[in-house]
């Protein structure tokens, strides 16, 4: 019988030859992530007696959810996670290059088929490039920097075949809006999620870990993509050599298919304050926005900041609407200055941060206020997120987010996708 891509890869990690749905494995981890969570874990080690990680060349640390440093303490934080790091002889400290999921793909750290442990909820993102990306917490976390294993039970899969083709405007985060309004936020709880289908494999790799990275609101252990072609020319210039396709057996089992057609799909927006509470443009616009956030994990790279600056091109940001642009990473940053993005999205009146987490979870950058409306491109809009519980926070895509700063309110994106 053959296997979905979560039980191969979970397989090979717990050395067996086969596995099902329900049975449970100590799996050995190809990667670990950590953020500013590896400070807690570190500290926790040393207590423990405990001076060293499982394999320094496989732990990645990176500091994305709180830089620049928006208090002291912070900043104390910081300090101390770079001392920790080298103390613990981490091989990769990645710093302040941006937000730990867009950072570890560009550089090559992910590759079809390992498994990944991260201390962030949305490591399911690494499923975009064939890779079993999974949230874990401090505890988990603690144990798995010190063994480099941990135990999991195989999840059983369900598949999402997306056919159609998305109309001009209408983007990837549409479609995983969609998939949470149409299917609820607990669909697949400890399931792993395959996106397959005409629509998924036509997806740039951007556009996939859209859908894998909010594969987390849907419950979801793991969420993938089949490493194809496309993610092939992706890898292969930053690894610097062959890269393995990696997907389901013709064979495998599923849970569930879930066939839908996204080629009539409007643009969607999550309505506060849950993912999952969604509908289509039409029903929502004219709500007045206050803070138009693109940014997060979910969408800020560069063909996100592309999407923005062809709408904002020859226009400008509403007087009562302030938008805010996070890029994901250092490198998408500058790739976008080079590209002419940042300038257009300056002159039209937006503010460019520095790469990182910045307004989603809260902390600076981009902190909402009472009786506030955010309209953001990030993947979570529960009360109070964002800052004050007496804000809400609706969630869209990135071409929804800036037509909605220019018009001051929620519009469909499909108006301003012409020139000005």
């Amino acid at each position: 019988m053959g296997m979905t891509m979560a039980e191969k890869v979970l397989a090979r990690a717990s050395g067996r030859d086969a596995v099902t749905p329900g049975a449970y494995v100590t799996a050995k981890a190809d990667r670990v992530m950590a953020h500013e969570a590896f400070t807690i874990c570190a500290l926790k080690l040393l207590k423990l007696g405990i001076e060293s990680v499982f394999d320094p060349e496989r732990v990645l640390v990176i500091l994305d959810h709180y830089f620049p440093a928006p208090t002291e303490q912070m900043a104390r934080g910081h300090a101390l996670a770079r001392e920790l790091s080298e103390r613990f002889a981490i091989r990769h400290f990645l710093g302040h290059a941006g937000i730990c999921h867009q950072v570890l793909t560009e550089r090559g750290h992910i590759l079809p088929g390992q498994l990944v442990f991260g201390s962030d909820s949305h490591s399911t993102t690494y499923g975009a490039l064939g890779a079993a990306g999974n949230g874990i917490g401090l505890t988990e976390m603690t144990y798995v920097l010190a063994t480099g294993e941990l135990w999991l039970r195989v999840p059983p899969t369900i598949r999402f075949e997306l056919d159609g083709e998305l109309q001009p405007g209408v983007m990837s985060k549409d479609v995983m809006l969609y998939l949470t309004g149409a299917f609820g936020t607990d669909v697949a709880q400890y399931r792993a999620i395959e996106y397959a289908g005409e629509a998924a494999e036509r997806m740039t790799i951007a556009s996939r870990m859209t859908l894998a990275n909010m594969g987390a609101e849907l419950g979801a252990k793991f969420a993938f993509f089949a490493a194809d072609e496309r993610t092939r020319e992706y890898l292969a210039p930053r690894v610097g050599g062959d890269v393995p396709r990696f997907g389901p057996d013709a064979d495998a089992r599923y849970e569930a298919v879930h066939r839908v057609h996204v080629g009539g799909l409007e643009p969607q927006i999550a309505c506060p304050s849950n993912p999952g509470n969604v509908k289509p443009v039409s029903e929502v616009r004219g709500v007045r926005v206050h803070q138009a956030f693109l940014g997060s994990c979910t969408n800020a790279r560069l063909e996100d900041l592309a999407v923005a600056a062809r709408i904002l091109r020859g226009r400008a940001v509403c007087d009562r609407t302030r938008l805010i642009v996070t890029p994901a990473s250092h490198q998408v940053y500058l790739d976008a200055t080079r590209a002419g993005y940042t300038e257009i999205l300056l002159e039209a009146g937006a503010h460019i941060t520095a790469s990182g987490c910045g307004a989603c979870p809260g902390g600076h950058n981009g902190v909402v206020g009472p009786g506030e409306v955010c309209l953001s491109s990030t993947n979570r809009n529960f009360r109070g997120r964002m800052g004050s519980p007496e804000a809400d926070i609706y969630l869209a895509s990135p071409a929804s987010v800036a037509a909605a700063a220019v018009a001051g309110e929620i519009v469909d994106p499909r108006e301003f996708w012409g020139s000005p």
